[in-house]
């Protein structure tokens, strides 16, 4: 099973989730979003196959974040794509489906 993960490898939820992958076996792409970020579009795609909305993926504790309080979806995926610090990770992309990795054992939902 292939799996993509956007990962920040200082993210202790990050790193479990990962770590979950690997145990089960799967060949797992990791994406370091904050070096190499997605793409609004691909952000967007995300979060639809997920099932929930953009806010939903957004890390409400950075500064940038505060701002977007009353944003609709539009203006916070183009955030998001700007500064990538706002994405809440681990986002995990399988054949079955995307999970948002809170907690990372939500991430089996998928494999």
């Amino acid at each position: 099973m292939k799996a993509t993960i956007y990962h920040n490898p200082r993210c202790s939820k990050s790193r479990e989730a990962l770590a979950i992958l690997q145990d089960a076996g799967a060949e797992v792409t990791v994406v370091e979003y904050l070096k190499t970020p997605p793409a609004r579009a691909e952000l967007a795609r995300l979060y639809a196959r997920a099932g929930i909305a953009p806010r939903d993926g957004l890390r409400r504790g950075e500064d940038g974040a505060k701002a977007l309080k009353n944003a609709d979806d539009e203006a916070i995926l183009d955030a998001m794509a700007a500064d990538p610090i706002l994405i809440e990770r681990p986002l995990v992309e399988t054949d079955k489906g995307v999970r948002l990795g809170r907690p990372p054992e939500s991430v089996r939902e998928i494999l």
